[in-house]
């Protein structure tokens, strides 16, 4: 498990970006960017939210529940940045799923919409991955993918993660029991 003070605040970056989790000086970027999302391009893609509700207040209690998750190891919550200007491109998240002899972690990703085509997801994942093995401890990180999501299947591929199975009934979505594909990784 990742060892931390009182905040869990590690960054890391890449060529473009840099990740890590959200700050409270980060809400205009965050904002602007979910404004600016285009309209949905598929079902996976919720496009253009109402952003009505989420204030500054808001906000700062989301970054002050993602660092509570993040102090009782239960998820980490990571803001993709564009190093060149700051600008925020998504999302990359791990969720716990067991500890003791397993370390075994759930990786979850979304780049904004206005941002897609230029390999910021596969960018940010690879990262991320390396995140989950070298400070978050995990072994195994798994990805649980809806059937019918091709892009989201493509980039586990792409990152070296491998397909292993469906798992039948998996998650409670669009009013249903859903079946999704679990890719996996583990730690070299």
């Amino acid at each position: 498990m990742y060892s931390h003070d009182k905040k869990f605040n590690h960054v890391s970056t890449t060529n473009r970006l840099i990740i890590r989790p959200l700050k409270f000086e980060d809400y205009k970027n965050w904002l602007h960017a979910f404004k600016n999302r285009f309209p949905s391009q598929h079902r996976y893609d919720e496009g253009r939210i109402d952003m009505s509700e989420c204030t500054y207040e808001w906000y700062s209690a989301l970054v002050a529940k993602h660092q509570y998750l993040a102090l009782n190891d239960v998820a980490y919550v990571f803001g993709v940045f564009r190093k060149r200007d700051g600008a925020h491109l998504g999302m990359v998240d791990f969720s716990t799923l067991a500890r003791s002899n397993f370390q075994w972690g759930r990786i979850g990703y979304g780049i904004h919409n206005q941002y897609w085509g230029n390999g910021y997801g596969k960018e940010a994942v690879k990262e991320a991955l390396n995140i989950g093995f070298s400070h978050l401890h995990f072994h195994r990180i798994e990805a649980h993918i809806n059937l019918d999501n091709i892009v989201s299947k493509k980039l586990a591929e792409s990152v070296g993660m491998k397909f292993e199975c469906i798992r039948e009934g998996f998650i409670h979505e669009f009013g249903e029991w859903t079946d999704n594909l679990v890719y996996y990784v583990n730690a070299n």
